[in-house]
């Protein structure tokens, strides 16, 4: 019997982990926002640079309603998803060469080693002179970001496979099929899911930079940049807050759907309760 079993009555109901889990998040995103708001009201700032919550509140709702924000979150969700996409697709593959073939990755690494350190945002203004405004240099930019922690977390995954298990496996008659779908790709799916989420972490900062340096007239970015201009803070506040949501409902959502789809089922990663 768990000490937690000792302490809960037994006639008490017994709390859902999801349940646990968003009792934890409303109360730090409340503790965050009593902080945000004592600070606020002791005038340090000016109001008309850090809005109360109800101002931020209304602006959000307003927005909302008349679909403006919904549209320029669309707009640099689409950058974020394609960008993303085509460096899952690439680095993905090229990470899994890397590791099951030397040359594969003698030939590749020193160059990751060379772009990584390269910020991705500094190659927005080439690509505008290559590619001009637009959302092919937004793209672009995002593939770049994502790229790199995609293929590195691939590779490392594949490597991390243990040998012993690619020697039974092949001991039992396994082809290099089997081998890659029944061994290689559940030992490595949990540094491939690191991966898709660093890749996805990356891929919103730089999305938002990129619509920030390429002039975009669309998405959230473009509009944090255009408040700042005419100092409406509350509308750059809610646009944060926008692209918070997006991410905590793509975490809870997508990346924990697959992890209990993936890792969690097949044994490779603990589920943590409480």
């Amino acid at each position: 019997m768990t000490v937690a079993a000792i302490d809960r009555p037994a006639d008490a109901p017994a709390i859902s982990p999801r349940l646990r889990s968003a009792i934890r998040a409303t109360i730090t995103l409340a503790g965050f926002g009593v902080v945000y708001e004592l600070v606020a009201a002791t005038g340090y700032f000016p109001a008309v640079l850090m809005p109360s919550l109800i101002k931020i509140g209304v602006t959000l709702w307003t927005v909302l309603l008349d679909g403006t924000m919904l549209a320029h979150a669309a707009s640099t969700l689409y950058r974020v998803l394609i960008g993303m996409g085509l460096a899952v697709v690439v680095g993905m593959p090229l990470g899994i060469l890397m590791g099951r073939f030397k040359p594969v990755e003698h030939f590749v690494m020193p160059l990751a080693s060379a772009l990584m350190p390269i910020p991705s945002l500094a190659w927005v203004p080439i690509f505008i002179l290559w590619f001009g405004l637009g959302n092919t240099v937004a793209i672009l930019i995002v593939f770049y970001a994502a790229l790199f922690p995609m293929l590195l977390n691939t590779w490392s995954g594949v490597r991390a496979v243990n040998p012993l298990w690619l020697r039974a496996a092949g001991a039992m008659g396994a082809d290099e099929k089997a081998l890659f779908w029944k061994v290689i790709v559940p030992g490595a799916s949990p540094f491939i899911i690191t991966g898709v989420r660093q890749s996805f972490l990356r891929a919103w900062i730089a999305v938002i930079g990129a619509e920030f340096l390429a002039a975009s007239d669309f998405g959230l970015g473009w509009v944090i940049f255009d408040a700042k201009e005419f100092l409406n803070a509350d509308l750059m506040i809610a646009s944060l807050i926008v692209i918070g949501a997006i991410g905590f409902a793509f975490e809870r959502i997508v990346f924990g759907g697959l992890e209990k789809a993936t890792v969690m089922r097949w044994g490779m990663v603990r589920d943590v309760k409480g």
